[in-house]
């Protein structure tokens, strides 16, 4: 038996991220569900009491303190202990960049479990979340702005180490790759970078080194030469809108940093793509298109 107060939310489900379901359950000893299957991702969090749950051929023992992910069309399990049986609070959820997210978190199939010692406060969300339970943008919006903070609160709560290296170090360079892509046209440094994705500047270094054969510093200059040459080629814009436009507040370091990779000046460079279809011309056109494909390459998983 279950004492169950959940809430289903109705309506166009469209958006990055939106509430599906939500509830509270106090559960007798040996209450189970499934196996079974659920369209979107659903979190559970232990508030009291324990119980097992088993998804992708493991079962994980757990307790309060301790929360499990349950994930789309995968099929999961889980049941009550018969002498101390929980009570938990789960929130559902689905979006375009839901995955996204739960990825980032750390969450997977392969690791579904997560500890937070915050269980008043995401009680306290899911609380807010089922107070808020009508019809109408303004309830709609207060939703999904918990379910933000909700998952908030259990990436503070998820170990990084507990992650494999690999997975660890694709994530920080990727995520540092987004945010130069973000950036770039600010006047960022590699602190800011590092400071971002919350590593050090030297361990930063490493990553990059390994993963694209470039410091970081080397990475966020080429990526802006790189927009550059594309402004010298398809405007008309002066060379110090353009400078600007790709983070260099001083025409005259911008033009030092693309005489550096390019060997010649902005303007020499803008000269030449008029000229046609030249040798070299299309060598720079080359260059530029395999840098592009790098950073794509990228985005898409290292």
């Amino acid at each position: 038996m279950e004492k169950a107060y959940k809430l289903e939310f109705a309506g166009e489900k469209t958006g990055s991220l939106y509430v599906n379901c939500c509830g509270l359950s106090r559960t007798e000893g040996l209450h189970s569900f499934g196996p079974a299957l659920k369209p979107h991702y659903l979190v559970h969090y232990i508030l009291s009491g324990k119980g097992r749950f088993s998804i992708g051929g493991k079962e994980y023992p757990l307790e309060a303190g301790y929360g499990f992910l349950i994930t789309p069309d995968e099929l999961a399990f889980y049941q009550a202990d018969e002498d101390d049986p929980w009570t938990y609070v789960w929130v559902g959820f689905s979006g375009t960049q839901a995955a996204e997210y739960v990825g980032n978190i750390g969450l997977s199939v392969r690791q579904p479990v997560f500890k937070s010692e915050a269980s008043e406060e995401l009680y306290r969300i899911v609380k807010d979340m089922m107070e808020h339970n009508t019809f109408g943008l303004s309830n709609d919006l207060r939703r999904n702005g918990q379910l933000g903070v909700f998952l908030s609160i259990i990436a503070e709560g998820t170990k990084v180490a507990e992650r494999s290296e690999t997975d660890r170090a694709n994530t920080y360079v990727r995520k540092a790759v987004s945010f130069i892509q973000s950036n770039y046209c600010n006047p960022i440094k590699v602190t800011d970078v590092a400071d971002y994705v919350c590593i050090n500047r030297s361990y930063l270094y490493t990553l990059f080194q390994k993963s694209m054969g470039m410091s970081p510093q080397q990475f966020l200059t080429t990526f802006r030469i790189t927009k550059a040459t594309e402004l010298l080629q398809l405007t008309a814009l002066p060379v110090e809108s353009i400078a600007l436009s790709c983070g260099y507040h001083d025409p005259l370091v911008f033009t030092k940093a693309f005489k550096q990779m390019k060997k010649m000046s902005p303007t020499s460079y803008r000269r030449e793509m008029q000229k046609g279809e030249t040798r070299r011309n299309k060598e720079y056109l080359r260059q530029v298109e395999d840098f592009i494909n790098q950073i794509n390459s990228l985005s898409e998983g290292i």
